[in-house]
């Protein structure tokens, strides 16, 4: 073996641990919603006091994934298709960041209504299959960049509008039941966050299929319409 051939392979090697500690980040995030809404669903304030404690786990692997991307990119001078590669980790893992933002938020707002002195609680009937439809998205986008496929950009978009449709639906129930009965205007208030959260992981999944299809056909389709990013990945 040469000493180029033993570098590239070198390469190689550590650009997958890269792509590893992603999808590592990315397991993460993923339980973090689902013990956010389980503990919103449940009234478990431990639960939800341990999502807004995990956060910083999740913080911590945004720091040190960029800190070996910083790396490679000093000492590989990567060109093509890996610094690609490498852009869509940075922009990937700030996404996922943000995700894990949101779950401990929405586990905040867990605590915040289950410990307070409420009147009644609502049901969390639509809070829970909005929160079923990003977990879909957020799956489907990490999968995709573990396969380098692209071909589920277009699914999730179209997912994230029906994600975007039911939060605006949510709304105008909260509206209407927080004008017939006063008293429950503080409790939807904070579920009206909650919904407001979950969209915004919606849209931060949206934002990791896409950067797949620019790493693997070298195109931005962000700010682009789903039949123009169908285009692209068929």
């Amino acid at each position: 073996m040469t000493l180029a051939e033993h570098t590239y392979k070198q390469f190689d090697a550590e650009l997958e641990s890269v792509r590893a500690n992603v999808l590592k980040m990315g397991g993460l995030v993923e339980e973090q919603i689902q013990n956010a809404v389980e503990a919103l669903i449940q009234g478990n304030v431990e639960l939800a006091r341990k999502v807004d404690a995990n956060d910083a786990q999740v913080n911590s692997l945004e720091v040190a994934i960029d800190e070996e991307c910083s790396s490679l990119v000093a000492r590989r001078q990567p060109t093509a298709s890996d610094l690609r590669m490498i852009m869509t980790v940075v922009k990937t893992i700030t996404d996922l960041e943000r995700i894990g933002d949101e779950a401990a938020k929405v586990a905040r707002m867990a605590v915040s209504i289950h410990q307070s002195d409420r009147i009644s609680l609502p049901r969390f009937n639509e809070v829970q299959y909005m929160a079923g439809l990003v977990l879909d998205m957020l799956r489907k986008a990490l999968d995709s960049f573990a396969r380098l496929d692209p071909s589920k950009a277009v699914e999730i978009g179209r997912a994230d509008e029906l994600v975007d449709e039911e939060f605006h639906l949510n709304l105008r129930h909260l509206i209407t039941y927080m004008m017939e009965d006063p008293r429950t205007i503080s409790v939807f208030i904070d579920i009206l966050f909650v919904t407001k959260a979950i969209e915004r992981m919606g849209d931060h999944a949206k934002n990791m299929s896409e950067y797949v299809v620019y790493m693997v056909k070298g195109k931005d389709v962000r700010h682009t319409s789903l039949e123009e990013i169908e285009k692209e990945v068929s």
